[in-house]
């Protein structure tokens, strides 16, 4: 389950037995600076991964010890013609829309740096798992554009105004314990690639409905008014209830076993 561009795998894909996919950013000769044909690579993995039922958790790690994504690839866009830039600008939006978008849980596993664009990626994943030596910050400002990844909302939503504010107007960085303190990452532990795993995992044993459901509630919630999220709750309690997956999790629970849930059809 490769994406592969002229013969080389950008993104990796590794599918667990419990349903949980781990996805690599390896393009480790560049701390995974995202080039054109990365994100072409990120957004064939993504629709891939969008359309297998079978998947319910995915995680997201880097192949390089040291870089989880240093972001753009600006090397790249040194040598492109201000209307090569704006071809390129849709292809981009795609990639990180790929992963934004997947139905299930994501997580990222953060080791080392996560800047600009890879901060953005990390940014678009459900939970943010760091180790203790990452280092995340959106510096775009300093090289005179701004977060295009979705940085400049979806950390606004993560963190508050002030705080993203902060981040994005002095381009700063922040190691893990700060990017804790702020929100920015959800747990700071030695292994970050194991600990998400195991909370993938954890999430792969319960209601495959029931888990894509919550999300697309939560998301399609989130900036809603009360009463318009509630009701957006209600639709998906509806589907949840009357799935196959409700029926045994109730009948599990009765027969004080595990389930064996049905599960996305």
């Amino acid at each position: 389950m490769d994406a592969t561009t002229d013969a080389r795998p950008l993104i990796r894909t590794s599918a667990h037995d419990d349903g949980v996919v781990e996805l690599v950013l390896d393009r480790p000769e560049a701390m995974n600076a995202v080039s054109t044909a990365m994100a072409r690579a990120l957004t064939e993995t993504g629709a891939t991964l969008a359309s297998d039922t079978s998947v319910r958790a995915v995680v997201v790690t880097s192949s390089h010890p040291k870089a989880f994504c240093v972001g753009a690839d600006l090397k790249e866009r040194n040598g492109l013609s201000d209307d090569e830039l704006r071809a390129q600008r849709p292809g981009n939006r795609l990639a990180y829309r790929a992963l934004l978008d997947l139905p299930v849980p994501t997580l990222a596993a953060v080791g080392g740096f996560a800047l600009g664009g890879g901060c953005e990626l990390a940014l678009a994943c459900d939970l943010i798992v760091a180790g203790e030596r990452a280092v995340l910050g959106l510096p775009e400002v300093s090289v005179g554009v701004i977060p295009g990844g979705g940085g400049t909302q979806l950390l606004t939503r993560r963190i508050g105004w002030s705080r993203a504010a902060d981040l994005i107007f002095t381009a700063r960085r922040v190691g893990a314990d700060e990017a804790y303190r702020l929100g920015l990452v959800d747990r700071v532990v030695p292994d970050p690639r194991i600990e998400a795993l195991a909370i993938a995992s954890t999430i792969a044993a319960h209601s495959p409905i029931g888990v894509r459901n919550a999300k697309a509630a939560m998301r399609a919630g989130i900036d809603l008014p009360l009463d318009d999220g509630l009701d957006v709750e209600d639709a998906r309690w509806h589907d949840t209830a009357f799935s196959p997956d409700r029926a045994e999790g109730v009948r599990a629970f009765a027969e004080k076993r595990r389930p064996n849930w049905p599960g996305v059809s």
